[in-house]
Order: C-alpha cells, then structure tokens, then sequence
C-alpha cells in the first residue's frame, strides 16, 4: 500500500464479501471460523451477516471495535502508559495543524496523517503508531523492545494506515457487535483470552461471553494479547470443535 491509495472501499462490508468469495470458490458449505486480535471482531461480523455458513467459531485475544474498546485502546490506555501516550499525542500536536489533544480523538489525527502524500511524514507517523502498539501490548510479556517488523517501511506504513483506518470508524459497523450477539447465540463459540491483556481489557469477552448463551470464555491468566498457553488451548479449542462438527455429520450409529 502506497500513498494515494483510495480507502475509501476498503471497509469490514468488503472484507466479508471477500470471505464469501473465497467459500463460494472453495465449494465449502459450513466452516468453522477463527479470529485472532481484530480478525476476531470479523470473524464475528462474518457470522452476524452469514449465520447459516458458521459451524462454530473460536477467538483468540477477543476484540469488538467498538467506540468504547478503540478509545480505550487509543486513549484512555494512557492511565497504564502516559509516557509512551504522550509521545504518540505529541507527535500528532507537532505534525498536524488544529489538533488538540484535549479535544480530539488521537487515533482520528493518526488517520488523517496515514492519508498524507507525503512519504517522509507516513513513515515518521507510522513508526510513531507502532512503536506505541508495542508499548500497550507488552503487559504479560515484558518485552518492550521494537519489533524487528516495524523495520520494513512498507509494511509498517500499510498496517498503521489499515489500523487507523479501521479504528477511526469504529471498524465500520453500524452496531456493536455485543448488541448484535444473540442473533448467532445459536453458534457453539469459544473465546481464549488473556487476563493480562491491557490492549483488550477481559471486559469486553467477557461481556460477549454474557450475552451468547452457547460460549465458552477461557481466560488465561499469567498471558496478555497473545503466548504460549493461548495458542495451547486454542488448538484445543479448534479440535473439540472440529470433534463436534464431524460427530454431527456422521449421525447417529
């Protein structure tokens, strides 16, 4: 993704066409569905608008990009880390006339910068949005060092321009997920999450847990947006899924 590229189609609507698409072309009738971070906030908007295609779905570090979850994310985090906070906001006061921290949403001012045809500023600004994504992710790992992918422009620029994007829209759905939840209560759905997880305060699968009366949330507790025993127990979530589906499909003895 370069600059001058036009966002303006590149909405959650269009990612779950796509999905189709890619069903209609494999022959598949019914999948289990998986997300992961924000890929769980489209697994789930895949399932509202396509229930009868969903065996089952699992999500992995549970997101629903909401207003409230994405201004936690891009604001109210600043409570766990206000030094990093302050050097993204800082920047933004810098690079972009009119913007007032004490007024406006940071994450609509990185958005903006993310839409510049200036090459010079979308790498600066992208790092800056990367460097802070380190920072609130690192609660239950300690690691707070950059991440050796930051280093490739090209990809730190596309993925600071799509998360930006993306969140300033509050991911482009019309409802929240959570007020949208019982339409799929029907759908087996399990949830592995991390207590430590500052980026995706518990509250948020928690709430969706509450609301869909066939789910399981597994919280781990000693991990945060991700490790070792999510992923362990996320395979085990996927195989008592896939357990299930065939036991459905070969019917009764």
């Amino acid at each position: 993704m370069t600059a001058g590229y036009n966002l303006a189609e590149n909405t959650t609507t269009e990612l779950i066409r796509d999905i189709e698409a890619v069903r209609e072309h494999l022959g598949i009738d019914r999948w289990l569905i998986n997300g992961v971070s924000w890929g769980s906030t489209l697994a789930m908007a895949y399932a509202i608008k396509h229930p009868e295609r969903v065996s089952g779905i699992v999500l992995f570090a549970v997101t629903v990009t909401d207003r409230c979850q994405v201004d936690w994310i891009t604001d109210r985090v600043q409570m766990v880390y206000p030094e990093a906070w302050n050097r993204l906001v800082s920047f933004a006061e810098r690079e972009l006339r009119g913007f007032d921290r004490r007024d406006a949403r940071v994450v609509d001012a990185y958005a903006e910068l993310m839409r510049s045809d200036d090459m010079d500023l979308l790498a600066r600004a992208s790092m800056e949005w990367c460097i802070w994504e380190d920072q609130h992710i690192s609660v239950g790992t300690g690691d707070l060092s950059l991440d050796p992918k930051w280093l490739d422009s090209a990809f730190r620029m596309a993925f600071a321009r799509l998360v930006t994007h993306y969140w300033s829209h509050d991911a482009f759905l019309p409802e929240s997920i959570l007020d949208q939840t019982a339409s799929i209560s029907h759908i087996p759905l399990t949830m592995i999450h991390g207590r430590r997880d500052v980026s995706g305060p518990a509250r948020f699968p928690w709430e969706l847990h509450q609301r869909h009366e066939n789910s399981e949330l597994i919280m781990v507790e000693d991990e945060g947006h991700g490790g070792a025993k999510m992923v362990k127990e996320w395979t085990a979530a996927n195989d008592r899924h896939l357990s299930r589906i065939a036991s459905i499909a070969s019917g009764p003895n």
